[in-house]
C-alpha cells in the first residue's frame, strides 16, 4: 500500500542547529486527524508482515530509541504502534535512574545486554541517552565526563550499525503546558493513577536545562543517525509519524523470507 500521500513534515527531523523552542509541539494545520489515524491503522497492519520477514530472515535488526520528557507519551506510543506485531519479534526495555550497581560500572554496562539480536525489533523506552541528560541536569557527573560519553555513544551506535542494526531515534516533543495537564490527569483519572510520581513535577522545574541537554545531544551524537523530532501534543499525529518512519525503514531494509533450507 502506498503511504506517500500523507506528508512527513519538514520539522520532523532535527537540524544541526536545532532549537526545540522553535519547533511546534502541535501538528501543522494541514494535518488531518482522521486521515492520519486511517494511515496509522493501515501501517500498523503492514508492520506485522514486515516484522515477520525481518524475524524469518534473521540477518538485520532495528533499535528504536524513544526519548522525551515525562508524560510525552512513550508508553502509549509503544502500545498503539506495535499492537498488531507478533510479540516474539519485539522486545521493550525501559531505563530509569541507574541503580547503585549500575553506577559502579561504566555507563553502557546496563545497555549492552539489551541491544537487538538479528531478526528483532528492540525498543528502548528511555535509553543510553539518559546518561547525558538527567545525569547532566542533576550534575551526577561533571561535564568532562558528559563530553566523553558523547564520544562513547557515537562509537556504540556505529558498532551496532556495523552489525546490521538500523537505529531510529525519536524525541517526543511535548509542550510544558501539555505535560502539566497530563501529569494532573494522573491524580484525577483512576486508570492513570498508577503512573503518578510526585518527582515528575519536580523534574519539570528543570525544563530549560533539559532542553539545552537535548539540543546538545541532537547536535553532537551520531549526526549520521538523525533524530526525529516528533510533535507530541496530539497522540494521533505522533503515532502516525513514528509508525510511518518505522514502516519506511523496514521497507528500505527489505527483509526477505529465506525459503526452504538447502539439503
Amino acid at each position: 500500500m502506498d503511504h506517500g500521500q500523507m506528508p512527513v513534515f519538514s520539522h520532523f527531523y532535527s537540524k544541526i542547529s536545532c532549537m526545540l523552542a522553535e519547533i511546534s509541539t502541535n501538528p501543522p494545520v494541514s494535518a488531518n486527524k482522521e486521515a492520519c489515524k486511517k494511515k496509522t491503522e493501515d501501517i500498523t497492519e503492514e508492520l506485522d508482515e514486515l516484522q515477520n520477514r525481518l524475524y524469518a530472515e534473521g540477518k538485520q535488526s532495528i533499535l528504536i530509541v524513544l526519548q522525551g520528557m515525562d508524560a510525552s507519551g512513550k508508553d502509549g506510543l509503544i502500545r498503539d504502534v506495535f499492537r498488531l506485531i507478533n510479540p516474539q519479534g519485539v522486545r521493550v526495555q525501559s531505563f530509569k535512574k541507574p541503580t547503585e550497581e549500575e553506577m559502579d560500572h561504566e555507563f553502557l554496562w546496563r545497555i549492552h545486554p539489551h541491544v537487538p539480536r538479528k531478526g528483532m525489533i528492540q525498543i528502548f523506552n528511555r535509553s543510553h541517552y539518559e546518561d547525558v541528560l538527567i545525569q547532566r541536569v542533576h550534575a551526577w557527573v561533571d561535564m568532562d565526563t558528559i563530553k566523553r560519553r558523547y564520544d562513547h555513544i557515537n562509537a556504540f551506535e556505529r558498532l551496532l550499525q556495523e552489525n546490521g542494526t538500523r537505529i531510529l531515534k525519536f524525541y517526543l516533543h511535548v509542550s510544558q503546558k501539555e505535560q502539566h495537564e497530563r501529569l494532573a490527569e494522573r491524580m484525577e483519572i483512576p486508570r492513570k493513577m498508577w503512573k503518578y510520581n510526585p518527582n515528575d513535577m519536580k523534574e519539570s522545574e528543570h525544563w530549560d536545562e533539559y532542553m539545552q541537554a537535548y539540543e546538545d545531544v541532537f547536535r553532537i551524537c551520531s549526526p549520521d543517525i538523525p533524530w526525529a523530532i516528533v510533535p507530541s501534543d496530539k497522540n494521533w499525529y505522533k503515532e502516525y509519524l513514528v509508525a510511518r518512519t518505522i514502516y519506511d525503514a523496514l521497507k528500505d531494509m527489505n527483509p526477505q523470507y529465506p525459503g526452504l533450507p538447502e539439503g
